[in-house]
């Protein structure tokens, strides 16, 4: 089975989210599809808020789960805020992923989660799985 993920990060963060692809790609038994947006995408590109929110949008809907990292940065971010959103609004699957060694973590990212898992390659998957 192949699972449709969304990983939500900030593009001023990406090496956690690169971390994320990694611990995901090394997994055992795991095939996933990233439909998340890439900071080379031409999505960001869009003209306004509103073009951008709705390419996101357009990439969700195609993923079951939604994985979003949980460091303290998240609170304040604007899109991380519109992503739990679009999640929510289509009823996909929230998991708060809390960075490796972080002390503080999102409680906006938390309280939205369906899961909260630490930083390790089976707790992610298992929750994906779940």
């Amino acid at each position: 089975m192949t699972y449709h993920l969304f990983i939500s990060h900030s593009w001023t963060y990406s090496d956690a989210y690169d971390k994320l692809v990694n611990l995901l790609d090394e997994a055992n038994n795991f095939v996933y599809k990233n439909y998340s947006v890439p900071k080379d995408d031409p999505i960001h590109d869009a003209d306004n808020t509103k073009e951008l929110k709705e390419a996101i949008r357009e990439q969700m809907k195609h993923a079951s789960c939604v994985l979003i990292l949980a460091g303290v940065y998240a609170t304040y971010s604007k899109w991380i805020n519109i992503e739990i959103d679009l999640a929510n609004e289509m009823g996909k699957k929230i998991i708060a992923v809390e960075p490796w060694g972080a002390e503080r973590t999102s409680k906006v990212v938390k309280d939205n989660a369906d899961y909260i898992v630490k930083w390790n390659t089976s707790s992610i998957v298992n929750a994906i799985k779940a």
